[in-house]
């Protein structure tokens, strides 16, 4: 596991299990216990959703510690609830079976559930790191095989590191190119 600033082990762990549940990936190995494995391929774990969520643009950086707290809250809550027997080697929210971590997100991301805003923003934090990258230079992930712009097909640049788009996705050009634009595209 790799060292995020300021959050233990557990708290990654409790993180990558949320991201996990919102886009699922395969295991990194068979001792992985926050990935649950419910699909193959890499998913929002391995689009580096930690990265993007602490990163200082993203602005959650201050608040994961409290945020994986709060969901390894509400496991204890939901386990007690519906009758599980967690292990208590991982933390309360890694310990559930895939399943039960979507049912609990469910609850989480229900609309008017008091905390929504915190939970919906922690999975967006989990789409764009396996639909953008957004942590990354785009030109970068495509080329290291960037799991969810690779799923995708999300189109390298061309040689020279732009992308051009040489055919119209409408099927013709929707406006005429502005006559001050440079050969890279930029307006003057």
């Amino acid at each position: 596991m790799d060292d995020f600033e300021g959050l233990s082990a557990d708290q990654v762990m409790t993180l990558e299990a949320y991201a996990d549940t919102v886009i699922p990936g395969e295991r990194r190995g068979p001792t992985d216990r926050a990935v649950a494995g419910a699909v193959n391929g890499g998913g929002a774990v391995a689009s580096g959703a930690i990265e993007l969520m602490i990163s200082p643009e993203g602005g959650l950086a201050g608040a994961l510690d409290s945020l994986a707290e709060g969901l390894n809250g509400h496991a204890s809550d939901y386990t007690a609830r519906i009758g599980l027997d967690p292990d208590p080697a991982v933390p309360p929210f890694v310990a559930l079976e895939f399943d039960d971590r979507i049912a609990l997100a469910q609850e989480l991301l229900a609309p008017g559930h008091p905390e929504r805003e915190l939970w919906v923003a922690l999975a967006m934090f989990s789409t764009m790191a396996w639909d953008t990258g957004a942590h990354l230079n785009t030109a970068d992930a495509i080329a290291a095989g960037h799991p969810g712009l690779t799923t995708m097909g999300f189109m390298p640049p061309e040689p020279d590191g732009l992308w051009r788009f040489p055919r119209f996705s409408y099927g013709r050009a929707l406006a005429a190119l502005h006559p001050r634009t440079t050969p890279t595209g930029d307006p003057q």
